[in-house]
């Protein structure tokens, strides 16, 4: 698939003026062009989201953040989700907290008019949100981000023959490749990468850390809770873990920019120690499947299977999908915050 004319001009021209580019620049102009143009969802898109896969995730998401609303003494508060895609794992969720009593004013921080329309289309009570600036700030906010982090921009660090160096793209015979810049970064580098062999990456996102930072600044401020769920590790290491992904396959992150979604692994560590100096409380790090099973996976799927029979294995495979370790059970993760006054997320 050949990239967009508009993306891919403004990418040679930025590269023949400027030189080539750190790769999160890279990354950001692609990504944003991507989200821009298409629903990446679903069979006839890209890949597929746990809320596309079944019910049971965006309801027992709802359920849990009904319960927080319940033990914090049921305040006015806001329902915020950062990247909501269609608006799948909201309606599902808002669905479930109304059984409990709880039907908060509904916020989507979306930049894509193509999946701003969508999510418009199931939720025509929300207000969309290009930042996280201009979100309520006048009562806790339960937030939900689910497969967000992962499309942010991150840096590539990369040990050479002699030292390290971050990843660049630029041309090569007319075409996007990665290189190595010439600014030399051995003097910051952590402990893990000693003795690293040539070809060792270290990855960082310093746009994650800062939305982060805004997020839980805002829980500590106003009160409230998050539940940020995406693939990724628990503490740093070395690794590239940079993706593309088109028509549910993997494809070339350089070829065709903008038609693809690109993606790296999250570093729940880096997220959870932003979320503590911001002031915010950060819980231990669980895994999809146990955390879904923990809220009560099992009960639901048998309570859908037993009111629609015909689809018990459809249900059953649902499920399997989104706990077992061999699927998305313990790929992603789950990181829970809070306010340093409310409940702990159950879980």
């Amino acid at each position: 698939m050949p990239a967009s004319p508009d993306l891919e001009a403004r990418l040679r021209r930025r590269i023949e003026r400027g030189g080539a580019m750190p790769l999160a620049e890279y990354m950001a102009l692609a990504n944003q062009h991507y989200y821009a143009t298409r629903d990446p969802l679903g069979a006839a898109g890209d890949f597929t989201t746990a809320p596309e896969i079944s019910q049971m995730f965006g309801e027992l998401i709802g359920l849990c953040l009904a319960d927080l609303w319940l033990r914090a003494g049921r305040p006015t508060l806001a329902y915020v989700e950062l990247g909501p895609g269609r608006g799948t794992l909201a309606e599902d969720a808002l669905r479930a907290m109304a059984r409990a009593g709880l039907a908060p004013d509904i916020h989507l921080v979306e930049t894509s008019p193509v999946l701003r329309e969508a999510q418009s289309r199931r939720l025509p009570l929300a207000r969309h949100h290009d930042t996280l600036a201009t979100l309520p700030a006048d009562r806790p906010l339960l937030v939900v981000a689910n497969e967000f982090f992962d499309a942010l921009p991150i840096r590539q660090i990369v040990r050479g023959d002699r030292d390290w160096r971050e990843r660049m793209v630029g041309l090569v015979d007319g075409r996007f490749a990665p290189g190595l810049g010439a600014q030399r970064f051995d003097a910051a580098l952590p402990s893990f990468a000693a003795g690293a062999a040539p070809g060792a990456t270290i990855e960082t996102s310093p746009a994650s850390v800062a939305v982060m930072g805004e997020l839980a600044g805002r829980l500590a401020r106003q009160g409230g809770a998050a539940l940020v769920i995406d693939y990724g590790y628990a503490a740093p290491g070395l690794g590239d873990t940079l993706q593309a992904v088109r028509a549910h396959r993997f494809a070339d992150p350089f070829e065709a920019p903008g038609t693809c979604d690109l993606t790296a692994h999250v570093d729940f560590q880096a997220l959870a120690e932003a979320a503590t100096r911001a002031g915010a409380v950060a819980y231990p790090l669980r895994d999809q499947g146990a955390w879904l099973e923990a809220l009560g996976i099992a009960a639901r799927a048998a309570a859908l299977a037993r009111a629609a029979p015909a689809r018990a294995d459809e249900i059953a495979a649902a499920r399997r999908r989104l706990v077992d370790a061999a699927e998305m059970g313990t790929l992603f993760k789950l990181l829970r915050l809070s306010a340093p006054d409310w409940p702990v997320p159950a879980g």
